[in-house]
């Protein structure tokens, strides 16, 4: 069955869109596979994983705004079993264009509840065991129809002095999708990222963070690599830049800690 998860801080520069890439090429390392939405108009996850914005007939806008078939905006990632539905700069004016929409914060989920249909009854390719929604770095409506449409959420919070602003904005955001669009909704956890051995603040930060928050916090923290810097440059994750450096170790981690908790046996070998 596949599970929607919804990567969300409204804090920029935390780590979010790394996070999305990475994150989604090691759950497919282990065997499952995966669909990225690039939900955010900046479109960082699209040339992440190398993908030039504007080629496809059919954008993530057109789906949202016109109703397009969420099908025919998937393309290959060039990472195995790994997809992803691009975003380009027109996704900067889809909040404007839906606004005043009756089903304004439900487009997403359900455009991609009929692609998944689709793929159950036999209609295309398997379906994937994850679809993983990399969202923009606000508590908008793209956001909000990310949350409609996801089973969980995984916030990224970076192991600054600020790590905590905004948190309980983003939890209160969360609990109000769930009393009003998504019953099902639930927080998978919060993670923390960018964190810097050589600094004490970041353990300080992490212990601060593990003592408000508890087991919400996820056991995996991804540490602050060049390899994870360098790898957007040349249109891959790190798993695929560089399996050996300690970023992408750290998300190999990450993706066998949701495996566990999501009650999933990992299909391939790591």
């Amino acid at each position: 069955m596949t599970r929607t998860i919804a990567i969300v801080n409204q804090k920029g520069g935390v780590g979010k869109t790394t996070t999305s890439i990475n994150l989604a090429a090691a759950l497919a390392r282990l065997g499952q596979r995966v669909l990225l939405i690039d939900l955010d108009p900046q479109g960082n996850a699209t040339t992440g994983l190398g993908q030039r914005r504007g080629q496809r007939e059919v954008s993530l806008y057109d789906v949202i705004v016109e109703g397009a078939d969420l099908a025919d905006a998937v393309v290959a990632s060039g990472v195995e079993r790994l997809s992803l539905v691009p975003s380009d700069m027109d996704m900067s004016s889809a909040e404007l264009a839906i606004g005043d929409a009756p089903d304004r914060v439900t487009r997403l989920k359900t455009a991609l509840n009929t692609y998944l249909s689709g793929l159950s009854a036999g209609f295309g390719a398997e379906a994937p065991d994850y679809v993983m929604i990399d969202c923009p770095p606000a508590l908008g409506l793209l956001t909000v129809n990310a949350l409609s449409a996801a089973r969980s959420v995984l916030v990224p919070l970076q192991c600054e002095f600020y790590a905590l602003e905004g948190l309980s904005q983003l939890l209160k955001t969360i609990e109000v999708a769930k009393a009003s669009v998504n019953p099902q909704l639930v927080i998978d956890g919060v993670m923390l990222t960018m964190h810097d051995k050589r600094n004490r603040l970041s353990d300080q930060v992490a212990d601060d963070v593990r003592t408000h928050l508890g087991r919400a916090v996820l056991e995996t923290i991804i540490p602050r690599n060049v390899r994870i810097a360098e790898a957007p440059s040349f249109g891959k994750p790190v798993t695929d830049y560089d399996i050996t450096c300690a970023g992408a170790q750290a998300y190999m981690r990450l993706g066998h800690e949701l495996l566990r908790r999501h009650g999933k046996t990992k299909k391939g070998a790591f």
